[in-house]
């Protein structure tokens, strides 16, 4: 159990130790419970067809609210990069998770993404706005620029959100490339 509980991301093996031994002890059926939860989830759990997020339908429950803007949509690399985004509710838009970036080094190239379904969207849909929220290296920057290149020609305002420091962050544990963005997106006051 302890080998199995170290697979999982954040477990080392005094935690998964820890949760073993509170799985053996537990006199209640708590261990029962978040094994069923487990199990249920991963057989429920499907890619929503949209957008790629979590769902248990068809679509997922971002997709399938009318209330949300239609015409905004934000581009991810993983579904779960959705989860932080809903969470500060400053984007209250559609959202498109391309499954990865391109990463020449690793064998993954725009075929090997959801880029042709983001296209599809496009062309289905009257977006007035495409926010590009990709990771700030250089695999997230080739997939920002090859999607930006492809889309040039089309109406639609291509943007990306801002690059920098973080909340509480100072100037001294930033890396050359956070203060250069930082410097180089500085907004006006």
């Amino acid at each position: 159990m302890i080998t199995q509980l170290r697979q999982m991301p954040g477990v080392g093996p005094r935690s998964a130790e820890r949760i073993a031994l509170w799985m053996i002890q537990s006199r209640n059926d708590q261990p029962e419970q978040i094994a069923t939860a487990i199990s249920k989830t991963r057989g429920q759990i499907r890619p929503c067809k949209l957008c790629g997020f979590f769902a248990t339908e068809e679509l997922c429950e971002i997709c399938r609210d009318d209330s949300r803007p239609s015409d905004l949509l934000c581009v991810v690399e993983q579904p779960t990069d959705i989860l932080p985004l809903e969470k500060t509710s400053a984007f209250r838009g559609r959202y498109h998770a391309l499954g990865g970036r391109i990463a020449p080094l690793d064998h993954i190239g725009p075929e090997d993404l959801r880029i042709q379904e983001l296209l599809d969207r496009i062309e289905r849909e009257n977006f007035s706005e495409i926010i590009f929220a990709l990771a700030a290296d250089v695999e997230g920057e080739a997939t920002t620029n090859y999607l930006v290149e492809i889309l040039k020609g089309k109406p639609i305002k291509l943007t990306r959100i801002a690059h920098g420091l973080p909340a509480g962050g100072g100037l001294e544990s930033a890396d050359e490339l956070t203060l250069y963005q930082a410097l180089t997106g500085r907004t006006k006051l």
